[in-house]
C-alpha cells in the first residue's frame, strides 16, 4: 500500500511570502513544503469536525453538562 509520501505531486504556486512565513512559525514546521502540507491537514480536519458536528446535530445534539446539577 502506498504511503502519503509515495503519493506526492509537484506544484508550482504563487504565495504570499509573509503568510507562508507566519504559517511556518505558527505551525513550527521546518520547511515550506511541510508548512503547506500541515495547513492542508488542518483544513481537512476542520471540515471533518464540521461534518461530525452536523451528524451529531442531526441526531439531536449533545446534552449540556451542568456541574451544579
Amino acid at each position: 500500500m502506498a504511503t502519503r509520501k509515495d503519493r506526492r505531486v509537484r506544484k508550482n504556486m504563487d504565495m504570499d511570502p509573509d503568510k507562508l512565513a507566519a504559517a511556518r512559525k505558527a505551525l513550527g514546521t521546518s520547511s515550506e513544503t511541510e508548512t503547506v502540507d500541515r495547513a492542508l491537514d488542518l483544513a481537512i480536519g476542520r471540515e471533518q469536525i464540521r461534518e461530525a458536528m452536523d451528524r451529531i446535530g442531526a441526531r439531536g445534539g449533545l446534552e449540556l453538562y451542568d456541574p451544579d446539577a
